[in-house]
């Protein structure tokens, strides 16, 4: 369970946030709102998927990502640029754990550019950092 001090840490970056299970879940909530989950969740499928140790699952999960997030009309389309889009289609048949670092990266900066600091300043946040505050003056201050 995550405490205030932690909360104040995802300001710093957006790698602390995608690191802590409540901090994801509140950033999640926020891109729902903003209908861009599929940055995330994107970037979630690339972290499990190069974990992946068996070839046959590599293809697979490879062929999921690449049918959810990067063919045209994919669910989930995220927004990559033509040349890293067409570099995944052309070696997608001969999959590698890291043929969606490009895509991944693009993502990832577009997040912490982007998406993150609109969280920062998202209800969603406030929400999570007051409660967290309050958490903590609770245990300090268990007779109010």
């Amino acid at each position: 369970r995550s405490n205030a001090g932690e909360t104040m840490a995802w300001s710093e970056s957006v790698d602390t946030v995608l690191a802590n299970k409540e901090g994801l879940a509140a950033f999640r909530t926020f891109l729902k709102s903003e209908f861009s989950e599929e940055n995330v969740e994107f970037w979630l499928a690339c972290e499990d998927f190069k974990k992946t140790k068996s070839s046959t699952k590599i293809a697979s999960k490879a062929q999921k990502i690449y049918s959810d997030f990067i063919q045209a009309d994919a669910p989930k389309e995220i927004n990559i640029d033509f040349h890293t889009k067409n570099d995944i289609s052309e070696n997608i048949s001969e999959p590698t754990l890291s043929c969606f670092d490009a895509a991944q990266k693009s993502i990832y900066s577009l997040m912490a550019k982007d998406s993150f600091p609109r969280f920062l300043r998202s209800e969603v946040y406030k929400e999570l950092a007051k409660k967290h505050q309050d958490r903590n003056q609770k245990r300090w201050l268990p007779f109010l």
